[in-house]
């Protein structure tokens, strides 16, 4: 069942970021976020702040607190799924409704007017399910009109490579119309048995390459989710993946986790060793932004304390990426 949360009023936003020296949200950033020489851009997705804040201030705040780029999330709202129930729920969100390409547009304005941009952003899942699959091209054009150029669509879990690659092919033609190229991300199935991950579509080189390779287009690209890569069960690791995939690698989810179970937690707080990975990245040429999906690290009564945190990680990663020779 989609679970609901309580909102946070403005003036306990506004407490938030007074506590930590930030402009309130009625007030202008001090200094824009500049980006002409960074690099890596670093962006956050802004789902696990919006359930609490609504996007349109989800994306101010990921700016106040000094991120580059926000990352469009549009899976736990432009449609409702109920898994158990196998049921598309109602739902009255902006995206779900005939305006949403106004909302995108108003979003992308509110990021430039803060000094950032949508970098990428997260399509509806699972793609398997057939209602859902019909939002695809709506988060393409969500996409789009918020200035990203990149959206993530998940292949569907247990689906062959062929089965797989036609609903891209699908996609495809309409993604370029709207300038925006399709990643595919690694996956994973939970084996109840055993009590740790099971083989899914992309979860290892050769699944990942055999999609890459079958649908053979420069607008189709891999995103490697860090922290699946690297859970019990699926033979492989972030490192393996990132040789593997090479000058595919267009993106990232990164998190950190037990490495059994997909914790999304706030990388260096767990299991998983980061120094090979960003090693991994400079040596393939890695170009992509780094962007978190930390999103079980928020809370709702520490949101601005640990979206500072979560800037100040990727950064150090960034770094550390940067202090490395190819």
């Amino acid at each position: 069942m989609c679970k609901r949360f309580q909102k946070l009023s403005t003036s306990a936003v506004d407490r938030q970021l007074k506590k930590y020296g930030l402009p309130l949200l009625s007030e202008p950033n001090r200094s824009g976020n500049k980006k002409e020489n960074k690099k890596p851009i670093v962006s956050t997705e802004i789902g696990s702040v919006s359930k609490f804040t609504g996007e349109r201030v989800a994306v101010e705040l990921v700016a106040k607190v000094g991120f580059d780029a926000w990352d469009f999330s549009m899976f736990s709202n432009m449609v409702l799924y109920d898994g158990r129930r196998k049921k598309i729920l109602p739902n009255s969100h902006p995206l779900a409704g005939d305006n949403y390409l106004a909302f995108a547009r108003e979003l992308r304005r509110i990021g430039e007017d803060n000094g950032i941009f949508c970098n990428q952003s997260h399509a509806p899942f699972p793609s398997a399910v057939p209602e859902i699959r019909s939002y695809l091209k709506r988060a393409l054009e969500c996409t789009a009109e918020a200035g990203g150029k990149i959206c993530v669509i998940h292949p569907c879990n247990n689906w062959g490579t062929e089965q797989n690659a036609e609903i891209f092919f699908e996609l495809l033609p309409f993604a370029k119309s709207c300038g925006v190229k399709i990643a595919t991300e690694n996956m994973w199935n939970w084996d109840p048995i055993k009590c740790h991950a099971a083989p899914a579509s992309c979860s290892d080189p050769k699944s990942f390459l055999d999609l890459l390779n079958a649908v053979n287009d420069d607008f189709f690209v891999a995103c490697l989710d860090i922290g699946h890569a690297e859970m019990k069960g699926l033979g492989t690791s972030a490192v393996e993946m990132i040789r593997a995939l090479g000058n595919k690698l267009a993106a990232l989810h990164i998190h950190d986790n037990d490495k059994v179970h997909d914790s999304h937690q706030i990388p260096y707080s767990m299991n998983i060793e980061f120094s090979p990975i960003l090693k991994a990245l400079r040596k393939i040429g890695y170009s992509g932004d780094f962007t978190l999906e930390s999103d079980a690290y928020i809370k709702k009564k520490s949101l601005i304390k640990n979206l500072l945190k979560m800037n100040e990680t990727v950064r150090k990663m960034a770094n550390e990426f940067n202090s490395l020779s190819e």
